[in-house]
């Protein structure tokens, strides 16, 4: 059965961020995921959590200076330090909010890279890596990583599946796995079925984004019902995160999640949701 979480990052930001929570439990979310709750206290998080009857599926450990246009620190040589607290940050948060798993954003290549430079961001991702994986088995958590699209961010150090795939076989961790994005992988190789079947074993969280304009999952060149019905045919049991930007109002595009337990505008308690409209 495909369960769908909502990426509270980019979903429902017609509301203030606390109260997207339960803006998604009232469309018919279960889940919940977004990028990074390190503005907030863990015990606000939790309680919203609880009010809304929802779970916490998946976030981002700190990725450094994001506003000056940093993207994660995992593969940065110089920035172990800053890496190693941001991972221990990051587990205090997922202790608190019940949270299974955590993704480790790789960070950006410097333009003009070498060869030199990128044997460089290689051994120092998989040394964290190696640390991260470890610090999370402790505390029975799982890391993840993602090949993102170098169109929508540029000198991005982990682009490709075949990339992904060696440096899990190379860091050898149970608790190391892919975070699998179809759109991410559409955009920058495509044959999504066969990726996904190949990878299958080490797929630890999947997400989902219409293509090419990461809009609503049924508009585009991709047919979702088709890769969710190999989905479930091979048994996945975790979470798909909706992580994609409305066409228009939130819950006015739900309709293509109707198979799948959402509700759209129409269907929804008019009114209803006590969130009030914000940002």
């Amino acid at each position: 059965m495909i369960r769908l979480a909502a990426n509270l990052s980019v979903l429902f930001t017609e509301h203030d961020f606390l109260d997207r929570f339960a803006a998604a439990a009232d469309a018919g979310f279960r889940g919940v995921e977004y990028l990074f709750p390190y503005a907030h206290a863990p015990e606000t998080l939790r309680a919203a959590l609880r009010d809304a009857g929802l779970e916490q599926v998946l976030f981002n450990l700190p990725p450094g200076d994001w506003a000056a246009g940093e993207r994660g620190l995992a593969s940065l040589p110089g920035r172990e330090a800053e890496f190693h607290d941001s991972v221990v940050e990051a587990l205090r948060y997922a202790e608190a909010l019940d949270c299974p798993r955590v993704h480790a954003m790789a960070g950006l290549l410097p333009a003009g890279a070498d060869a030199e430079t990128r044997a460089a961001h290689q051994a120092t991702y998989l040394n964290n890596l190696r640390f991260a994986a470890a610090e999370a088995a402790k505390v029975g958590r799982e890391v993840l990583i993602e090949p993102i699209n170098t169109r929508d961010m540029p000198r991005y150090f982990l682009s490709r599946q075949a990339h992904a795939m060696a440096v899990l076989e190379a860091v050898g961790a149970d608790n190391l796995r892919l975070q699998f994005d179809l759109y991410h992988c559409q955009l920058m190789e495509g044959d999504l079925i066969q990726h996904l079947e190949r990878q299958f074993a080490r797929i630890g969280h999947v997400q989902i984004a219409g293509v090419p304009g990461r809009h609503e999952p049924d508009v585009g060149e991709v047919h979702y019902p088709a890769v969710f019905a190999r989905l479930e045919s091979l048994g996945y049991g975790g979470w798909v995160g909706c992580e994609y930007r409305p066409a228009g109002g939130t819950r006015e595009g739900l309709g293509w999640g109707r198979a799948y337990g959402l509700r759209a505008e129409e269907e929804g308690t008019q009114g209803g949701c006590p969130c009030p409209s914000g940002v």
